[in-house]
């Protein structure tokens, strides 16, 4: 394992969220077999993320949503060590871009948080989300609730905040670890399967609108 950011992210130290997984046998299992397999083979990214035929909209999203979460999760993770309280003190990406957190426990109100503190409550937030089987049910023919679009734009978009926090103030860090490469692989694929099915606000997307003009058009 001679790869500085695969050493990275399993680095025993490191303490990694369980990964949600996709039972075998079910149909969220093999839809996720289905997206793996068009990436493994070097399909286009732009053609990859295309809801396959005869497949839900509802079931695409989730199988993405929750791998979006595992890749983004262990993206952030590598570069952990050097966004802390005092690098970080705000959430933001740039001067221009601030992130305040809000929930439904304990903060109510937006609130301004350092990146680390972010983070965390973000991730366990997600965790929540996708193990909540009232929203991401796991079992064939069990519907999804009605409101499960409005939660995955907004499990995405707030994902999308750790790939702008990433890329403006801890890219050196990715550079370091000979990363770059995967970490543009990953943004891409979410850049395009946000934009393909409308999940996240243009407004949004904002902050690395000259870095994607760039690198996915």
């Amino acid at each position: 394992m001679s790869n500085p950011f695969l050493k990275q992210v399993f680095n025993k130290d490191k303490t990694f969220r369980p990964k949600r997984k996709f039972e075998p046998g079910t149909q969220r299992f093999e839809l996720h077999k289905k997206a793996q397999a068009s990436l493994n083979a070097g399909l286009d990214l732009k053609l990859a993320v295309q809801l396959p035929a005869g497949e839900e909209l509802n079931d695409w999203v989730a199988v993405h949503v929750v791998d979006f979460f595992n890749r983004v999760n262990l993206i952030y993770g590598t570069i952990s060590d050097g966004c802390t309280e005092r690098s970080c003190p705000v959430m933001s990406g740039g001067p221009k871009y601030e992130y305040r957190w809000q929930d439904e426990h304990r903060f109510r109100r937006p609130t301004a948080l350092s990146a680390p503190r972010y983070m965390d409550l973000l991730m366990d937030w997600i965790e929540v989300q996708i193990n909540n089987e009232d929203v991401f049910p796991t079992n064939v023919g069990t519907p999804f609730p009605r409101n499960f679009l409005q939660v995955a734009k907004k499990i995405l978009s707030r994902l999308f905040r750790v790939f702008v926090h990433v890329y403006i103030h801890h890219f050196d860090r990715i550079a370091q670890l000979g990363s770059e490469a995967h970490v543009n692989t990953c943004y891409k694929h979410f850049y395009y399967f946000v934009t393909e099915f409308g999940l996240i606000d243009t407004k949004e997307l904002e902050p690395l609108k000259e870095m994607t003009a760039r690198m996915c058009h």
